[in-house]
């Protein structure tokens, strides 16, 4: 059964006629050994139902103890996120019924979050930056996970059966919630993207989670609603959930847009509902009806005692910060001598980690730069890969620029070497060896080659002699050639203008 495709108008029609206002809500899972409130294991990928206890299942008389380190971690993320932090909160239970949610009721923080009234400032692409105002950011525990087999989407619907893994329930999360971003405008959708793209970057820098999308580990929901450009109150909204990559936060932004505008043109009303991100269709789908707070029955939690710090602890915490990520990046775009699109290609590729480690190495900063942004991010692209994905560290790098400096290897045989330290052959100096890849030393079979070429190519040599230097490339490839590609193209480049000029 297809799923029903609903009716969009263009984006610049949308925006036209209306004021976008959208909310995110990031959900992240911290990196604590242990759950929130139990001794389980954490550890992801673990066989199914293994890691669970008598207090995630919600066994009855179960008791739950708050982690210590889950509450540091979301002192410190508050902190970083410029927000003020309670000096006393209490968990809440969220009611509602979901066979992932083993006690049928999840233990948030409702009305008393441990961090409320932050911001956090986004760069776009162009430079310019939007602050984003938090709402707050809370503590709470993962549900389970439901894999729904035999339906031709994936979804409960039409499914066959459905199996549940209770290993990620009672996982330690934080829930990162913005007020309504207004006055975007067209940009919305890119805001949004930056947003959790920096909040991302600002969360792996405290090192409280891995916040790898793919995995789950950051989950963003989407919520959007369109107002007349003259109303004066937001209109009803909808919560895309589950979105896992950045490219999906603004695609899915930009279509609920789209869908929103076209059903108040039509003269139809917005259902305040969940929707389903389709990320290969590019669209969403209708999921269940919106709940309000009201509807879920939060309580305090009669279980938990309250999360009280002092300003002792929270001062300890905020010393322990590193330095924000936006302005590292431009600390060490001064190092590094990169223009501001060399530095652009090299965020965009996910790499500013991995060329500060190989600077540190020994390699030059442009080597560094050349090899993850343009080999290594070419192979990403074209196996929608990351750049780290491939087995290569920045040692390799390091050392695959000193066998270039040494003038052992050339480009081209350092991309070969490069091909061998992916396939698992060993270190660059491993591979080049096993290869038998090295520049040839004798000067006299370089100047021999040399003077073949120029014989053979008699227009283009006396293109170079009538002062078109440019021209001398064709023949440095013909040398190369000639040489097997063991010759040094700029020594070979230098015999060639000697002798030509």
């Amino acid at each position: 059964m297809s799923a029903h495709v609903d009716e969009v108008v263009d984006y610049d029609e949308a925006i036209a006629a209306y004021d976008p206002v959208i909310g995110l809500e990031v959900h992240v899972e911290l990196n604590t050994k242990t759950k929130m409130f139990c001794g389980c294991a954490t550890e992801f990928g673990a066989e199914p139902n293994t890691q669970v206890c008598p207090v995630c299942l919600g066994m009855p008389g179960a008791l739950p103890v708050v982690n210590a380190k889950a509450v540091e971690s979301a002192i410190r993320i508050g902190l970083a996120l410029n927000c003020e932090i309670a000096q006393w909160c209490r968990f809440a239970r969220k009611n509602y019924f979901y066979p992932d949610m083993p006690k049928n009721f999840q233990t948030s923080q409702y009305d008393e979050p441990i961090a409320f009234n932050g911001y956090l400032d986004v760069e776009l692409e162009d430079g310019t930056v939007y602050r984003v105002d938090i709402e707050r950011a809370h503590m709470e525990e993962d549900t389970g996970k439901a894999t729904h087999v035999g339906g031709a989407t994936g979804r409960i619907q039409g499914a066959e059966y459905s199996l549940i893994d209770y290993n990620r329930a009672g996982i330690a999360l934080i829930e990162i919630v913005t007020k309504p971003l207004t006055g975007a405008g067209e940009r919305a959708p890119e805001i949004a993207k930056a947003y959790v793209s920096t909040l991302r970057d600002l969360i792996k820098a405290l090192d409280v989670s891995d916040v790898r999308m793919e995995q789950g580990s950051m989950r963003c929901d989407a919520n959007v609603s369109l107002m007349k450009k003259d109303a004066d109150k937001f209109g009803t909204r909808t919560e895309t959930k589950n979105v896992n990559s950045l490219r999906s936060v603004e695609r899915a932004v930009r279509y609920e847009i789209s869908r929103h505008a076209a059903v108040l043109n039509s003269g139809g009303s917005i259902r305040q509902e969940t929707r389903h991100w389709h990320e290969d269709t590019g669209v969403t789908t209708s999921g269940r009806p919106k709940s309000d707070a009201d509807d879920y029955r939060y309580f305090p939690e009669p279980d938990l005692v309250p999360v009280a710090p002092s300003r002792e602890t929270v001062e300890e915490l905020r010393g322990t910060l590193p330095e924000p990520p936006a302005q590292r990046r431009k600390r060490l775009q001064g190092e590094w001598g990169y223009s501001d699109l060399e530095m652009r290609d090299v965020i965009n590729a996910g790499a500013v980690e991995l060329i500060e480690e190989t600077v540190a190495a020994g390699a030059s900063p442009a080597a560094a730069r050349k090899w993850w942004t343009g080999e290594l991010a070419r192979r990403a692209n074209s196996e929608g890969k990351g750049v780290e994905d491939f087995g290569v560290t920045p040692a390799h790098i390091a050392e695959l620029d000193g066998l270039v400096k040494a003038g052992r290897l050339n480009d081209s045989m350092a991309r070969q070497v490069l091909d061998g330290v992916i396939a698992g052959e060993g270190t660059p100096t491993e591979v080049a060896d096993a290869r038998g890849l090295e520049l040839m030393q004798d000067d006299g079979a370089l100047e021999a080659a040399v003077d073949k070429v120029i014989d053979a190519n008699p227009d283009v040599a006396q293109k170079v002699r009538d002062g078109k230097v440019q021209a001398a490339g064709a023949l440095i490839g013909q040398v190369m050639k000639e040489m097997k590609g063991q010759a040094d193209a700029a020594k070979a480049r230098e015999l060639i203008i000697a002798k030509l000029s």
